[in-house]
């Protein structure tokens, strides 16, 4: 007999809460588990794998829906993975969007801050720049950068 894990358990080797774990279930990104005489959920490994691969995935940034398409491409290893460079790909293109607009910011607060070293706070160069800049509305809406 395979061994098999409860929540707790699964949260701990995981790292996973147990909320987060029964909200994947929820979704669909895990099978439902086996419930025990006392109603307990039983997990496998291959749960705990599945699990792993959902984290991983969040931690690249990835959001549940990407995460959902992946694991289905691999519950089928047959299928070309095509659709898997697509969403890696797309994601990726995403991340250096947002790494280009950090470095904005990064450099329009760099600018900020080697313009005020000290003095009293009615001169401070710091605060003049943030009431002196007027939001922009985008696509995205108002206050975000175009």
């Amino acid at each position: 007999m395979k061994p098999t894990y409860r929540i707790g358990q699964v949260a701990t080797r995981t790292g996973c809460s147990p909320e987060s774990i029964r909200h994947y279930e929820k979704l669909g990104l895990l099978v439902a588990p086996q419930r025990g005489e006392q109603g307990y959920r039983h997990y496998d490994q291959a749960s705990l794998e599945r699990i792993g691969f959902i984290r991983h995935g969040r931690s690249l940034g990835l959001d549940l829906h990407s995460i959902q398409e992946l694991l289905a491409l691999s519950d089928h290893p047959d299928t070309d993975c095509a659709a898997a460079d697509e969403i890696a790909s797309r994601h990726l293109e995403h991340v250096e969007e947002r790494i280009a607009a950090l470095q904005v910011l990064a450099n329009e607060l760099r600018q900020v801050v080697h313009q005020c070293r000290g003095g009293k706070a009615a001169n401070c160069k710091i605060i003049k720049a943030l009431y002196d800049h007027q939001p922009t509305c985008s696509m995205r809406g108002c206050g975000e950068e175009n």
